[in-house]
């Protein structure tokens, strides 16, 4: 599984770089919803990391054209984190990315089955067997 996941996240980061993105600057981004602007605060705690943190891939971010800072309309004390025009189709081939599949595309729809029940077998999240899709 280890493996797995090391050639997945190699070909993440590689597609990020293609991107001119870091895989932290893509996930950012990633966790940014379009159409609703966001607190870097709550991207903070989406990210699961320190705000002085979450400042340093905003900054990186706004330098690419992907996302502005403006002012709350609410609460003009505060910053909202608004994606651009550019940062849409960028996230959205990041979305791309980060649901590629093709590691898997040499498998069967049988070998693809047995692999999710093993997963499921040795996760905690007890799907009764055969786990059923969903």
């Amino acid at each position: 599984m280890a493996h797995v996941t090391a050639a997945l996240r190699h070909r993440q980061d590689a597609a990020f770089s293609e991107l001119g993105l870091t895989p932290a600057v893509a996930r950012a981004l990633h966790e940014l919803d379009p159409d609703r602007p966001l607190p870097a605060r709550d991207l903070a705690e989406r990210l699961g990391c320190d705000r002085s943190n979450v400042t340093a891939l905003v900054d990186k971010l706004e330098q690419a054209g992907l996302v502005e800072r403006r002012t709350d309309p609410v609460d003009r004390r505060q910053k909202t984190l608004v994606v651009t025009g550019k940062g849409r189709g960028v996230r959205h081939r990041v979305t791309d990315v980060m649901s590629d599949s093709r590691l898997l595309a040499g498998l069967t729809d049988r070998e693809l089955g047995t692999l999710r029940d093993l997963v499921w077998k040795v996760s905690d999240d007890g799907c009764p067997e055969p786990c059923e899709p969903g």
